[in-house]
Formats: structure tokens, sequence, C-alpha cells
């Protein structure tokens, strides 16, 4: 048994097909099939069968032993970063970014990066967490900062930070809180207004949407849109009340282009990981990873949160 038989047992476990996996392993259909062939013989087992309309599929064993290839693979790159940890880095990283990391601290990132690892390039991808998973998926992007973590096999996620969602609104709207004033609800202010938020399929979405239709008696209006931007925007125009990331809408509040709204009822923080494949093996991911990390530790130290009670 190899590392290469291994490898090949994960991909085709996770792609369900031998000959996508053989385009990520940039090789032949008939060496994957001697590659898992051979892990067969030395282990004694079935690993993947065919379903009655020629599907692979894991087979009983197949799932038994999943986790634990999985933590071979893991192993096996942590022990190869260790031995290149002194190595220098060069070449090209394609680092996918959802827009709610792009808009806030991705740009410290990029000038200490460009410090720290002077010989890499960087390819960027903007997109929604849903797209960039697929990416991840697919073998397009070797990193992402997303939405996370990812229930994905061969997917390492490591926690990078927490985001705050707060209501806003355009003063024009005078829905600001008076002193003293309780909490407006939600499902009042949702039927007189537009809710302005992410894209569809996306965890804050999802959530407004279904809190909308649990206690509201009209069927709510909700503006999504895949750029935080045109979401800002529509709520200082006053389109709408908006649940927008802290951070983003911050300089507007402090500027007074923006109210904060106390409501009866707050989306979750968005949950931010590092994620990536456990192979090919990138030695550069972990420092990337710590460098984010470090980057977010200062910008926390830095800059408050908004206080929602003024």
């Amino acid at each position: 048994m190899n590392f290469k038989q291994v490898e090949t047992f994960l991909w085709v476990s996770k792609l369900l097909s031998f000959s996508k996996t053989a385009q990520q392993q940039c090789t032949t259909q008939p060496a994957i099939s001697s590659r898992i062939a051979a892990l067969e013989a030395e282990l004694g087992v079935t690993l993947f069968e065919r379903d009655r309309n020629n599907k692979v599929i894991l087979t009983t064993k197949g799932h038994e032993l999943l986790p634990y290839a999985e933590k071979i693979i893991y192993n096996t790159k942590e022990f190869t970063d260790k031995a290149n940890q002194s190595a220098s880095f060069s070449g090209v990283l394609r680092i996918g970014v959802s827009e709610t990391v792009a808009y806030t601290w991705f740009s410290e990132f990029m000038e200490r990066f460009q410090q720290k690892l002077p010989d890499v390039l960087i390819e960027l991808t903007v997109d929604v967490s849903t797209g960039l998973s697929e990416q991840l998926t697919e073998g397009l992007i070797d990193i992402a900062f997303l939405l996370g973590p990812l229930s994905i096999s061969m997917m390492v996620n490591e926690e990078l930070t927490s985001v705050p969602l707060v209501w806003v609104a355009s003063p024009a709207l005078e829905l600001k809180n008076k002193k003293g004033e309780k909490q407006q609800s939600l499902e009042e202010l949702s039927s007189k207004l537009p809710v302005i938020t992410y894209a569809k399929n996306t965890l804050p979405y999802n959530e407004i949407s279904r809190q909308l239709k649990k206690n509201s008696k009209e069927i709510p209006r909700i503006f999504s849109s895949t750029s935080l931007g045109v979401c800002r925007q529509l709520v200082l125009d006053g389109r709408g009340i908006g649940a927008l990331p802290t951070e983003i809408v911050k300089d507007d509040v402090e500027a007074g282009k923006l109210d904060i709204l106390e409501l009866n009822w707050t989306p979750s923080n968005l949950n931010f990981t590092a994620s990536f494949p456990m192979t090919p093996h990138k030695p550069q991911l972990q420092t990337v990873i710590d460098l984010a990390k470090r980057v977010i530790a200062d910008r926390h130290g830095q800059k408050d949160i908004i206080d929602t009670n003024t």
C-alpha cells in the first residue's frame, strides 16, 4: 500500500467517479482503476461497487475505512509541512474569498502577504461561499476564506473569526429606536419595507427567510444580492432595512448615514473558516492561515465593534 493509492481512494470516494478522479489526478481512468484494485487486493476488501444505475458507490467497508484514510492523508500533510517550514515559497496560490472578507480585512492581509511571501503570486476569486465550496471541491482554487465549516470529505477547516450582523436603515426612514423605546418587531417592519441581505442559498438569507415565513402573516419581501456593495447602497438609499456585517456599515453609522435598529430578532453571527483540500499538498497554506489569523486579531484589537445600544 502506498500514499498514492490512499489518496486515490479518497478522491474516488469524494467524486464517486473514476473518470473525474483521473482528470483531477492528471492520469488515465485505467490507472485509477489499477490503483483501487491494488489497494483492495492488499487490504482484502471491496471499497467500491456499482449500483443498478452503474454509478460508483462506497461499500460498507469503504465507509468504515474512509476516516482512517483521511487521517493518513492529513498526518502526511502535517509531516511534510514541518519538513518544509524553512523552504522558500514561490509560484501561484489561488485564493477564494467571500465578499464579506473582501470588504473587511483582506486588503490588510494582501499587504502583509506580499511582504512575507514576495515570490508567491495570488490569483484571487471573490464569490459567495457556496460557489467557493464548489471550486474547492473541483480543485479550481487552493484555499478559501468563507462561511464554514465545510462538511466535505478531505476538506480541512480552520476557524478564523465570527462576524456579527446588525440591522440598519437610512435615517430618512426615521426607524431608529428612541431612548427607552422597546425593541421593534422585525415582522412588522418587514410588512412595510423589504429586507435587504445576502444572496439566496447563503446562511444569512436562509435564516432570515425561515424567521419571516414562520412569524409573518404576509409573504415577506427579501431583496437579495451576491454583492454586499449593492446591498449597502440599497439600504443607504432607503430602499429597505438591511441585515449586514457590522464592519461593512461601521463608517456609515459613525457618519450618520445609517441608523442601527434594535429589533426583536437578529440573525446569527457569520462564522468564517480557512478551508482547503488535504490534497494536493500546498506547504504555503499554514503560513497563509496563520497570517490571516494575525491580521484579524490585530483588527479586533484596533477597532471596536458597533455598539448596537446607541
